[in-house]
């Protein structure tokens, strides 16, 4: 692939939104890929470790700052991680033509922007039904709710490795129902560092596969990471819930566009 400057600035916009307001990259990177005349596969491909270096970044920040509680990131990883190794192989094995397969990711792709679409709008409501019920059963008893954990992992990391999508807005969203008690920056900073390897691991193999373009990867890593910077420079000096509405219409659009 050529240089191209839309794809930087694409990646400097995107790096700026995230930081700005912590929406999922992958959620608004994919359909730009897509608008880019990027084939799903490849986008897919691309866009898994494009955030994987990213996040790394965030880790290392909300590390500094006790942001992460590494023992819900590990139940998470010990779902996630096999099921994305399993996705992997039923799409390299699956025995059809390439047609087929990008066909598939596209709708998956879609119905994933729709759910984050609605993820982010009802994101507080969540929030506050969640720990209205904090003293339910299922939130005391923690084996219960570690075996809880590792499902929403496997979800995720099957929906992640086919779409690049969900293991941000989908993802915090399921952890602040099922640890209402948690706070919003700990929660936040568990997803991120979730994320890390569920995308190395989902990334490495699409690049396995073939579906993998890494002067697209550079080109939108050289906007991004100043973007990030940016955004988060100016985090909370701009009304985030006009920013997350507008995102969210932009990914509910997008969404019914790849599946209708």
């Amino acid at each position: 692939m050529d240089f191209q400057i839309g794809l930087v600035i694409a990646g400097l916009a995107v790096g700026f939104i995230v930081g700005l307001t912590g929406v999922g990259g992958g959620s608004l990177m994919t359909p730009i890929l897509l608008y880019f005349g990027i084939p799903p596969t490849k986008a897919v491909g691309t866009d898994l470790l494009y955030a994987a270096f990213t996040k790394m970044g965030g880790v290392f920040v909300h590390n500094k700052k006790s942001n992460i509680n590494w023992s819900i990131t590990g139940w998470l990883t010990l779902g996630s991680v096999p099921a994305a190794l399993v996705t992997l192989w039923i799409l390299n094995n699956i025995k059809t033509d390439i047609e087929t397969v990008n066909q598939v990711i596209k709708k998956s792709l879609g119905w994933a922007l729709l759910f984050t679409s609605v993820a982010i709008i009802f994101k507080q409501k969540i929030l506050k039904f969640s720990q209205k019920h904090a003293g339910d059963k299922f939130h005391s008893e923690s084996t219960t709710q570690n075996m809880l954990t590792i499902g929403i992992g496997v979800l995720l990391g099957a929906t992640v490795t086919l779409t690049s999508i969900g293991a941000g807005a989908l993802g915090t969203v399921t952890l602040f129902f099922l640890y209402p008690l948690l706070p919003t920056p700990r929660l936040v900073g568990t997803e991120i560092a979730h994320a890390v390897p569920l995308t190395l691991v989902a990334g490495i193999g699409h690049a396995s596969m073939g579906n993998m373009d890494f002067v697209l990867l550079g080109q939108l890593l050289l906007g991004s990471l100043p973007g990030i910077f940016i955004g988060s420079m100016l985090s909370g000096k701009v009304p985030d819930q006009f920013l997350r509405n507008a995102i969210a219409v932009m990914l509910f659009l997008a969404g019914y566009k790849l599946i209708f």
